[in-house]
């Protein structure tokens, strides 16, 4: 009897540590992908192998900042509505000294990165620093908050070029920091209406009319810069910019009409034409780039 309850316990510990890394928040990695199709180089084996293994190491990096956020945050997770039941730590199914194991655990995974792809890894430990002080400071400091939110996911982008030794197109980088700051607004929006303000310091300062405000600005700067782009140096893919706008809409009815948004990936994840918008784009930009077609 104790040796089944022994095993469930630890059963339940590894679940929760595995739940600690969130690897269904591994798609917000999916950028890293962007320089490798945006050049055509998606049928280049070396190519596709080098930003794999970029999108694994950016994985890894993104789980370990996510167990030093919910480190920090444990007594903040513990008022949310939500976080306080699904947060391994918050729920106590993980204790901080088996969370700090898996931290050290990610960080080794990491260093042996350096070996595999040293200049990945230097923009990784950019990531890892710029969301150590998100963590500590940068969180509860309005509109910093949100930009800090939008250049990890630049970050990401600029990983996946290097990874395959290209330059960051301008129209890239413009184009993906205004797209996270969409999310990113959008997640502090969702969050001022659905939970209470003493959860998250850094809400008492945004009221809902102004983070919207910041989302519309985001969004229409995103669908410019995006069809900018590839009216003038990919207009071939000029189909996709309707699988964008729409994407864009639904985004927003999916955040303020379902409740849901404080988390892109549930998101995404939860809605059907969301989910089916996002594979047609990358479908039709495939087709449209593909070398033997568009290119």
């Amino acid at each position: 009897m104790n040796s089944n309850t022994s095993a469930s316990g630890n059963k339940s510990v590894l679940l929760g540590l595995f739940k600690l890394m969130r690897p269904k928040q591994w798609v917000k990695n999916g950028f890293v992908f962007a320089p490798l199709m945006f050049t055509g180089l998606f049928l280049d084996i070396i190519a596709v192998s080098q930003t794999l293994i970029a999108f694994a190491l950016f994985s890894l990096a993104a789980s370990a900042t996510y167990v030093v956020n919910d480190l920090k945050d444990i007594e903040e997770d513990r008022k949310h509505p939500t976080k306080s039941k699904k947060r391994p730590l918050a729920s106590g199914q993980v204790t901080p000294a088996q969370a700090k194991k898996l931290l050290v655990g990610l960080y080794g995974l990491l260093i042996v990165g350096f070996f595999i792809q040293p200049l990945v890894m230097g923009v990784i430990v950019s990531y890892l620093l710029l969301n150590v002080a998100y963590s500590y400071y940068l969180k509860h400091q309005p509109v910093l908050d949100i930009f800090t939110i939008a250049i990890g996911f630049v970050l990401r982008v600029y990983a996946g070029a290097v990874a395959i030794s290209v330059p960051l197109s301008s129209w890239m980088f413009v184009t993906t920091l205004c797209l996270a700051l969409y999310l990113a607004a959008i997640k502090r929006r969702q969050e001022l209406v659905q939970t209470t303000q003493e959860g998250r310091e850094v809400l008492q300062k945004y009221t809902v009319s102004l983070v919207d405000r910041y989302a519309e600005m985001a969004a229409t700067g995103a669908l410019l810069f995006y069809s900018l782009f590839v009216m003038n140096a990919r207009p071939e893919m000029v189909i996709t910019i309707p699988f964008v706008l729409f994407g864009l809409f639904r985004y927003w009815y999916v955040s303020e009409a379902l409740g849901e948004g404080e988390s892109p990936t549930d998101a995404l994840l939860s809605d059907k034409q969301l989910l089916i918008t996002v594979v047609g784009w990358i479908a039709v930009s495939l087709w449209a780039l593909w070398p033997a077609g568009g290119m």
